[in-house]
């Protein structure tokens, strides 16, 4: 019992909302029908409190071990005794011993668990006690503590003793007095007093010490002459130890009686709101705990998780943000809001969200940054080990680097990296990193269409986290990494908000100027916001050429699928041919990464090819030992025989390619498709790279309609219409006219088809292509069959430059073509084209219509 000076102690009703607004449940839990506990209990470690029978009580649950139990038992079943559980207290605090439960604890009954996942598991229970028990022994550790118990006490057995028992009739009956007149003592202006005056009258007399004793605070200070501190004993071990009935009442009755004196001495109690803000204050405050002197031991494995519970403390979390080497303001509103939390009850719901939310602040790197490398020359021999090609990207990074070494306080540029899947945008912004020797972080924000992904949740919300942004520095550990926001083109909107528009504040130039390297990426410009597009610096990043492909093969791919299938150099020869064969007969495409599935089927044929050798040769390799032991030879060492037969590199033919792949997928049908008049073959750009379009068209009588087939857009349908205009409109000069002048396209129907027509097409780049089909269809003549052409015309007959000249040439060239006729004012770009080295293909560029028709 704890020792009482009036003159220093501070005495005072520990009493909670939650302890009146669950007194029903307490109430409840103590007349449950008189069953029997199971025989075992699953444990819940109480660290600096004591639950008593009938009293209620909300745990904040963070270790392992519990959240283990709480997911397995009382989260996954439904049972009535799946949601009962035993409640223990910490016997030991220190951190170098054996981790000690008391010999004693509480059965309780979950009523409620509430909490989040994210960042890390954080659940508050709710618990009721229901009766004592003791711990016989623990029968299992792992994955949560589970104990063998024995039932101490029951409700109805006590009732029906206290009926027999006189002198405890009559210590029931003072106990209810002095109860009566220490609730008598507080300000019935409260609104709680009443409540508390109802509860009491309700519960029954055996439960009465233990209610009141959870109620009442008893736990003083005493200050010896030198100042020294003494702790005393808690009364709850006191009254948890006790299974007499008789001793408990007597127990309970003297902390009553201590608590009148203490409310009548130096310390009275003030009314109103004073008091209320009193008693909430000093009811946060934890108190001590009694040591039993008979302790049960277990292993140290009972609460592995003892560190993460210190740095949740709010001392510790204090210590980390002093240290934390915070900016001002930062630490000014880490400050205020931890002056919050001190002030505010674990039992809060804004508890939690407060106490993340430093911890979120806490473990941002605000001041650890890596060092940039500034070699050049070290920084261009990398960007060219690890990728073929791209020179414009890397010519940027290298200026970029340069700046950089030139002036330390450069703005950290906004790249975007534009082109066809496959080309190797995101594996760029990896190898960027390892240049600069800067962390790499790659987010996704394909599909992504709700605005708090990047900015973050409002702390209102439950559950809410940081963004992505914000996660991606934590991840990272550094204040300076490199950040891919990876297809930049595909987030949507939805009515959560707009991410495009939430990344305008993230990617502003001006905000963004101390630290983080932004790249995205994206296959298409055309879905990225106008205000979005002009944060980000734009870096075509185009497909391969069949030599390039070539390259990229012999350095990176197949090296690499070699080593992941098990093969070496010697047990393969794929020469350029073949190689060829797979670019153009499997895999028309503007990046790689078919190219390289293709390659590793041929690898997997090889690897079953050189398995089923290498088990013939072992077998031959055992028949042959055991002849030579039968006639009595020396064995031969392990070395020789384990050492494998020598054998040819399997050649990589076209056939074994059929054989290994299949048939050939694309087949050239180019010259086969245009023998034939009225059609012709045209070139587009799609998000996948640039590709080759057939048009074709034949004609009926009619009346002069047109019809147009393919799933076509609106401008492609216009560019038709066009199209046929300006041809009627010429059609003397085109022969177009019958012997006696009668307009041919005026008795005739039109139909223009574009195959493939469960893929979408649109836009103005077919407009030559559409006047060459119908001028072939009418005079009878076919177009030349390796000669491909894109531009839009006018009806004046002129032809305006389009957009994706690179990616259709490099189709063309994919394609097999010879010739391509290009607009003459996008003659600009063929010395971009002609560094890609296309041998084979020569360029045309027209001004007007009938420039292109001669050609054709």
């Amino acid at each position: 019992m704890a020792q009482h000076d009036t003159a220093t102690s501070r005495t005072f009703l520990k009493v909670t909302p939650q302890t009146l607004s669950n007194s029903s449940c307490s109430i409840a839990a103590m007349v449950v029908p008189n069953r029997d506990l199971p025989k075992r209990l699953p444990l819940l470690i109480l660290k600096d409190k004591v639950l008593l029978p009938g009293s209620s009580m909300r745990i904040a649950v963070r270790d392992n071990a519990s959240l283990r139990m709480i997911d397995t038992r009382l989260l996954r079943k439904d049972t009535l005794s799946s949601v009962i559980i035993g409640v223990v207290p910490r016997r030991s605090e220190k951190e170098d011993e054996e981790s000690l439960l008391h010999a004693f604890g509480t059965a309780s009954v979950v009523v409620q668990v509430t909490g989040t996942n994210w960042p890390k598991p954080l659940y508050t229970l709710l618990v009721t006690g229901l009766c004592r028990f003791r711990i016989d022994k623990i029968v299992m550790e792992e994955p949560y503590l589970i104990a063998e118990v024995t039932q101490l006490d029951r409700p109805s057995e006590q009732e029906a003793e206290i009926r027999k028992n006189a002198d405890l009739t009559m210590l029931a009956e003072e106990f209810r007095l002095c109860s009566n007149e220490l609730v008598d003592m507080l300000d019935g202006r409260v609104p709680f007093v009443s409540r508390l005056k109802d509860m009491l009258s309700g519960i029954p007399d055996g439960s009465l010490p233990d209610t009141l004793a959870s109620i009442v605070k008893a736990s003083y200070l005493e200050k010896l002459e030198n100042d020294k501190e003494v702790i005393v004993s808690s009364r709850d071990i006191n009254i948890l130890n006790t299974v007499d009935l008789i001793e408990r009442f007597k127990k309970s009755l003297l902390l009553l009686r201590r608590q009148k004196e203490g409310m009548r001495g130096s310390h009275p109690l003030k009314g109103g709101s004073e008091f209320n803000r009193r008693m909430w204050k000093n009811n946060t405050k934890r108190g001590s705990i009694l040591i039993s002197k008979e302790p049960k031991r277990i292993s140290k494995g009972l609460d592995d998780d003892d560190d993460n519970n210190d740095e949740d403390d709010v001392e510790e979390l204090e210590r980390k943000i002093r240290s934390a080497d915070l900016p001002e303001h930062a630490f000014k509103v880490a400050m205020k809001e931890l002056k919050r939390l001190k002030k505010m009850p674990p039992q809060f719901p804004e508890h939690a969200t407060a106490r993340n939310y430093l911890e979120w602040m806490v473990d941002l790197p605000w001041s650890k940054e890596t060092t940039d490398k500034l070699d050049i020359s070290q920084a261009r021999a990398d960007l060219d080990h690890d990728h073929y090609g791209l020179e414009k990207l890397k010519k940027r990074v290298i200026e970029y680097l340069a700046v950089r070494k030139l002036k330390n306080s450069l703005k950290g540029p906004i790249l975007c990296f534009v082109g066809p899947p496959g080309v190797g945008k995101t594996s760029v912004g990896r190898s960027i990193a390892n240049t600069l020797g800067r962390e790499f972080q790659r987010i996704s924000l394909g599909g992504i269409c709700d605005q708090s992904d990047i900015r973050g949740h409002r702390r209102t919300y439950i559950g809410s986290m940081p963004g992505r942004i914000l996660n991606a520095l934590k991840m990272v550990g550094a204040k300076n990494p490199v950040i891919l926001l990876d297809e930049v083109d595909k987030m949507g909107k939805s009515l959560h908000g707009d991410p495009a528009a939430a990344l305008l504040e993230v990617l502003d130039p001006e905000q963004n100027w101390t630290f983080v390297l932004f790249i995205a990426t994206a296959n298409t410009v055309s879905t990225i916001p106008p205000a979005l597009l002009d944060r980000m610096e734009l870096i075509m990043v185009p497909g391969y050429t069949q030599e390039e492909k070539i390259a990229i093969t012999k350095r990176h791919l197949l090296p690499k699928q070699l080593k992941e299938h098990g093969l070496a150099e010697r047990d393969m020869e794929f020469p350029e041919d073949s190689m060829k064969a797979i670019i153009s007969n499997y895999t028309r495409e503007a990046g790689v990464r078919s190219l390289e599935r293709k390659i590793g089927g041929v690898c997997r044929a090889v690897a079953v090819q050189v398995a089923e050798a290498t088990r013939g040769a072992s077998g031959q390799a055992e028949e042959s030992s055991g002849q030579e032991s039968k006639e009595g030879e020396a064995e031969k060492p392990k070395s020789e025989t384990d050492k494998p037969a020598d054998r040819e590199a399997f050649l990589i033919t076209e056939k074994f390619l059929t054989e290994a792949l299949g048939p050939p997928v694309f087949e050239s049908e180019v010259a086969q498709r245009l023998s034939t008049p009225g059609v012709a073959v045209g070139l587009a750009w799609t998000a996948m790279g640039g590709e080759i379009m057939f048009v074709e068209a034949t004609r009926m009588g009619g009346e002069g309609k047109i019809t147009l087939t393919g799933q076509l857009g609106d401008v492609m349908k216009e560019s038709a219409q066009l199209a046929l205009s300006w041809l009627r409109s010429r059609s003397t000069e085109y022969c177009l006219t019958s012997e006696d002048g009668v307009d041919l396209l005026e008795r005739t129907d039109v139909h223009i088809h574009f195959p493939a027509g469960a893929v979408g097409k649109d836009g103005p780049s077919a407009g030559v292509t559409i006047v060459t089909v119908l001028v072939s269809l009418f005079s009878g003549r076919c177009t030349r069959s390796d000669t491909a052409m894109t531009g839009e015309i006018t009806l004046r007959g002129l032809v305006l430059p389009v957009g994706g000249i690179k990616e259709k040439v490099l189709a063309a060239h994919r394609a097999g073509l010879k010739r391509v006729i290009l607009p003459k004012r996008n003659e600009k770009v063929k010395k971009e084209v002609e560094k890609y080295r296309l041998f084979s293909l020569k360029y045309q560029f027209q001004t007007l219509e009938t420039q292109d028709l001669k050609s054709t």
